[in-house]
């Protein structure tokens, strides 16, 4: 794994929490040498994607890419980046990769429409053992004990890509929370005091919120997947979000939430869901078929000269 957390790094303009790397050629191209790989894969198009994307091509190795994140529509809601523009930059990227693996249907038809080819499916996981129903975490030692019921969940980087104020303007009876951190939390807390922030959750204790919940409400449009969406479904709960690629595909027409674009009727719908689908429709998501789409989507190369050499 190449990462940020092996360079220098300065903070993203607007969000301090991700780490952009400062000049990570040189870096990129050692530590790809010194792995000696036999497939080289581009997760994200940050300035490390670039740099490896770079490596590769100036050495004639192929490599795949994915789209994880609509980042065309994050810097339109962030800086106003006309959405052509973005693209047209994206298009560039991706465009010498063996192939962009993609987690959804709708998001394979979106980048079509917009004029990327080459696109292979490669879906996503939950953690089952993880993430799974806990009673007793709507008791009375639970996360939300003493919140009037029931409890509206969003879990989530809190920032404006994802939405939430279209959540936080809803009139829900119960509690609305949210579990995360982010550059808009604290204006947030101020201007809804009424919601119960939690702050970042990590792990037992992130699962254990979850099953504390109700109802999970996915505001967000720009997501290409939604991963939460699964860790929700896994821990009993019903998903509420809005009709567009990420949670068309995750839930559909299935019966374990309800997508509207009147997101207040679609959290109360789902409401009346129940948690065991919920929990079955989850465990269609394993990992080890997420393994095997990633491992047949790759593209392995003969041994290169700096590796024959040895």
């Amino acid at each position: 794994m190449v990462t940020p957390d092996r360079f220098r790094t300065i903070a993203c303009p607007t969000y301090p929490e991700i780490r952009l790397a400062v000049g990570p050629a040189a870096g990129v191209a050692r530590m790809i040498e010194a792995a000696q790989p036999c497939a080289i894969h581009i997760a994200t198009e940050g300035p490390l994607g670039w740099a490896a994307r770079r490596y590769c091509l100036r050495r004639k190795l192929p490599f795949t890419t994915a789209y994880h994140t609509r980042f065309p529509e994050y810097l339109q809601a962030r800086f106003r980046v006309p959405l052509p523009l973005s693209y047209a930059v994206m298009r560039r990227f991706h465009h010498p990769s063996s192939c962009i693996m993609v987690a959804t249907q709708g998001i394979e038809d979106e980048l079509v429409r917009r004029g990327f080819g080459n696109i292979r499916r490669w879906s996503r996981g939950v953690d089952t053992e993880l993430f799974r129903p806990r009673p007793e975490a709507r008791g009375e030692h639970g996360p939300f004990a003493g919140l009037p019921r029931p409890i509206f969940l969003y879990v989530g980087r809190v920032a404006v890509e994802k939405n939430i104020e279209a959540f936080l303007a809803l009139d829900l009876p119960g509690t609305k929370a949210v579990v995360g951190d982010g550059p808009l939390l604290d204006d947030l807390r101020r201007r809804h005091p009424q919601v119960h922030f939690a702050g970042a959750r990590l792990g037992e204790d992130l699962a254990v919120h979850y099953a504390g919940g109700d109802v999970f409400v996915f505001p967000s449009r720009t997501d290409t997947f939604g991963l939460v969406l699964l860790e929700a479904l896994a821990s009993g709960l019903p998903v509420a979000a809005y009709p567009v690629p990420g949670p068309a595909d995750v839930i559909g027409t299935s019966p374990v939430g309800a997508l509207d674009e009147d997101l207040e009727r679609a959290a109360l719908i789902a409401l009346t869901a129940d948690s065991i689908r919920c929990r079955d429709h989850a465990l269609g998501f394993s990992w080890a078929a997420s393994a095997r789409q990633f491992m047949d989507n790759l593209r392995p190369f003969e041994t290169p000269a700096w590796r024959a050499a040895e």
